[in-house]
């Protein structure tokens, strides 16, 4: 037979293929080609085909090989052992088995899913890890179903019940092939995390404070906690930034991670430090925090102990909008509102805000119309009481009129006797003024002569202690003018010798490095250059000669050698051959 067909189930195909199997189109089966070992196919080879050496064969190879039995000249290939492995292996499991697991990483390839498993003790320590995959095939049936039934999709830190045969391959080491799961226990797993949480609120009397806190009577300074990249984010700026273009309210955006291992811790973070920089004065009426939906097991990473009692431990209102409607995280239950998607709460923050202008508006109409009528009253009594004032006035004036006439004729005749009056006292009061004047005056010119001589002497004596106090004065400026003198004088000795002293430093070095110069040149003249080689060439006349356009118009030369001269005969250009 030139191949070996075998019996393979449309879920092993991969496995097979592997392995090295090949489909055969034709008759539509898998098959390997004559003289490949067949331990490794051994669970699809059709009843009553024995691999050659036989599948126990390739177990008890294994296991010699294991136990040192084998020796060393007559050893196996690691490929038959390994082969033996997957035997082994493939009999222990004909079929799955329903496996605990925690995936660490998903990813898909060609429809396929690649995981990397693991288990957890209690203390969060991963105490088994393996890879797993399921099959574009298997993947396509079951995937849709359970992310149907939970919500949830494939990804890190989802826990999952699934249905794992074990396989071995010696290229590829041990996996797992899925092929169910349980979207139950998923579901059971999340909602169990959120229930011990929820539990420990209600004990710690905290469960229910945030929404039990009124809620904002208007919105001056809204703080929004929400991922940097996120759609609902921008959903809820474009109406914020609406309110902000009009100064209704001031939106403070604090970003965080809303997934993924330590978010929940991310998002407490960053609302705290949000809260520290604002202050009180610049207290925020609300916390909003937005998300924009997501699969379950996303949104699981916000059911968190420190998030939930951070938001239960706010004396301000906290909004939520996490997920969809049928989505529900504890920090929608434990917030004071919680709405389902983020277009939702700035709609809620635009209800309240126009509830309270509407009340403004409404507060100020019933005022302007109060105030008209109160105003439509007063000026109506204003009007009676004027006229009344004016009546009584005209009336008042007329009596006024007659009682002062009468007056100002009693008052004319009282002025003209204080008149006369006045006129008889102010003379008398004249004469007494003058004489107390002149008595003054005599009194004066006895006194002057007496106060002049007092103020000469003072001025002479004065003028004594002065001349004294100037003469000790002047005597010690001149004392101190002379010491100064002298010191100034020494310093100036001083600084003559040091200069002398540099100058003649510099003078000698000067004519040090001129008879070093002098030395330079004098080793440089002619006759040292002729010793090198050279020489030198004048005219008759004996000037020297530096260019051939020279030598070509003297008609004879001098050259000067180092041992003597001699005389050369030019010929002319044009003579020349």
């Amino acid at each position: 037979m030139s191949r070996q067909y075998l019996d393979v189930p449309y879920r092993s195909k991969d496995a097979a293929k592997a392995l090295g199997a090949r489909f055969d189109g034709t008759v539509k089966r898998w098959y390997v080609e004559a003289g490949v070992d067949l331990v490794a196919f051994s669970a699809w080879l059709p009843a009553g085909t024995a691999p050659s050496g036989s599948a126990s064969r390739g177990i008890a190879l294994a296991d010699e090989a294991a136990a040192g039995v084998v020796a060393v000249k007559k050893g196996i290939s690691l490929s038959r052992l390994l082969n033996g492995v997957a035997a082994a292996v493939a009999q222990a499991f004909a079929s799955g088995v329903w496996t605990l697991v925690e995936v660490n990483e998903a990813s898909v390839r060609n429809g396929h899913v690649y995981l990397e498993l693991s288990e957890r003790d209690g203390a969060g320590q991963p105490i088994a890890r393996t890879r797993a995959m399921i099959w574009a095939g298997t993947a396509s049936r079951i995937l849709p179903d359970f992310e149907k039934a939970t919500g949830a999709v494939i990804g890190a830190g989802i826990k999952l019940l699934v249905r794992a045969k074990p396989v071995f391959k010696a290229q590829y080491g041990l996996s797992l092939e899925i092929d169910a799961i349980d979207s139950e226990y998923t579901l059971g797993d999340l909602e169990a995390r959120k229930k011990e949480i929820r539990v420990r609120l209600q004990q710690e009397g905290v469960f229910d404070r945030n929404r039990r806190l009124s809620p904002p009577w208007d919105y001056r300074v809204v703080l929004v906690v929400a991922p940097q990249d996120a759609a609902g984010l921008g959903d809820f700026r474009k109406e914020a930034e609406r309110l902000e273009q009009f100064g209704v309210c001031r939106f403070i955006y604090a970003h965080s991670r809303f997934q993924g291992e330590g978010a929940a811790r991310e998002v407490v973070a960053a609302a705290s430090a949000a809260l520290r920089e604002l202050g009180e004065a610049d207290r925020p009426d609300a916390i909003v925090i937005i998300r924009g939906g997501g699969a379950v097991n996303d949104l699981a990473w916000l059911n968190d102990y420190q998030l939930a009692r951070f938001i239960c431990d706010q004396d301000i209102p906290v909004l939520t909008g996490i997920g969809h409607e049928r989505d529900s995280t504890l920090p929608d239950e434990v917030a004071h509102a919680r709405f389902d998607t983020p277009s939702k709460v700035i709609g809620g923050i635009e209800q309240q805000i126009s509830r309270r202008v509407r009340e403004a508006r409404t507060a100020w109409d019933a005022i302007l119309a109060a105030g008209t009528q109160s105003a439509r009253t007063i000026r109506l009594t204003v009007e009676r009481s004027e006229a009344a004032v004016r009546a009584d006035a005209r009336e008042h004036l007329a009596r006024a009129k007659q009682e002062s006439t009468a007056t100002l004729n009693m008052i004319a005749v009282g002025a003209v006797r204080r008149v006369h009056d006045a006129s008889r006292q102010s003379l008398a009061l004249l004469n007494e003024v003058r004489a107390d004047a002149m008595q003054a005056v005599a009194t004066a010119k006895q006194a002057v002569p007496v106060l002049m001589t007092s103020v000469r002497i003072d001025a002479l004596s004065n003028i004594g202690e002065a001349r004294s106090a100037t003469g000790l004065a002047l005597n010690t400026i001149v004392d101190r003018t002379a010491a100064a003198t002298r010191a100034a004088a020494q310093a100036l000795d001083n600084r003559l010798q040091r200069v002398a002293e540099r100058a003649a430093g510099a003078v000698q070095q000067a004519r040090g490095n001129a008879q070093a110069l002098m030395r330079e040149v004098a080793g440089q003249g002619p006759e040292k250059t002729l010793t090198r080689g050279f020489a030198i060439v004048r005219t008759e006349e004996g000037r020297p000669v530096s260019s051939s356009e020279q030598a070509q118009i003297a008609p004879t030369l001098h050259i000067q050698f180092r041992d003597g001269s001699t005389e050369v005969r030019t010929v002319p250009a044009k003579g020349r051959k």
